[in-house]
């Protein structure tokens, strides 16, 4: 059954291009500037993350990294891209879609960052907007699940305004900045209307 068929393909996925953004799988040539962002924005990210290694900025790691993103991508397991500001090709953040089930599922949990000094320009709005749509038409899948931490005012804005729904609560749900939280639970499906 066509529906339920996985995708087995070595090849990256052509970049996405949103309403001023550019998002496509990283690349080893990305180190510099996304060593860079990150380092500017760690203070802003440290409260929505898992706590980063010691080495997580360093080449080695971020070769290590691309190794597991070749991987998951290989795999049909998750599609990491990198956010691109279009007008200069600034990398402003980052986007997966991760955890991706087949069969009878099809759905993948979409995970999201921005750097600090790119906050509340609309960046990742866009990249989002621009993203769902090719989840749903080029990965094939129905549902992208989203979750959030409940003071994350921001991602729930971001989420709402992207057409997602609140579905639940779950407790202890993920280990970020080294504490097991709660999270909000969103999801969008491919017969929800555009938003």
């Amino acid at each position: 059954m066509a529906l339920f068929r996985t995708i087995n393909s070595p090849e990256p996925l052509p970049p996405i291009v949103g309403d001023g953004v550019v998002l496509r799988t990283p690349q080893m040539s990305d180190h510099a500037a996304w060593a860079a962002v990150r380092e500017a924005s760690r203070a802003f990210l440290t409260p929505w993350e898992p706590i980063w290694p010691a080495d997580d900025l360093t080449r080695g790691a971020f070769r290590l990294r691309m190794r597991r993103y070749a991987e998951d991508l290989r795999t049909d397991q998750a599609y990491p891209f990198f956010l691109f500001r279009q007008e200069d090709n600034a990398l402003v953040g980052g986007l997966a879609l991760a955890n991706v089930r087949r069969g009878v599922a099809q759905a993948g949990s979409l995970g999201y960052w921005v750097g600090a000094p790119y906050v509340r320009m609309g960046y990742m709005s866009a990249a989002v907007r621009a993203l769902v749509p090719a989840a749903f038409d080029l990965l094939r899948l129905h549902r992208v699940e989203a979750a959030c931490i409940p003071t994350n005012i921001a991602s729930i804005r971001l989420l709402e305004k992207s057409g997602f729904r609140r579905e639940g609560y779950a407790r202890s749900y993920l280990c970020i900045n080294g504490l097991w939280q709660d999270h909000l639970l969103y999801a969008r499906l491919r017969t929800d209307p555009n938003s």
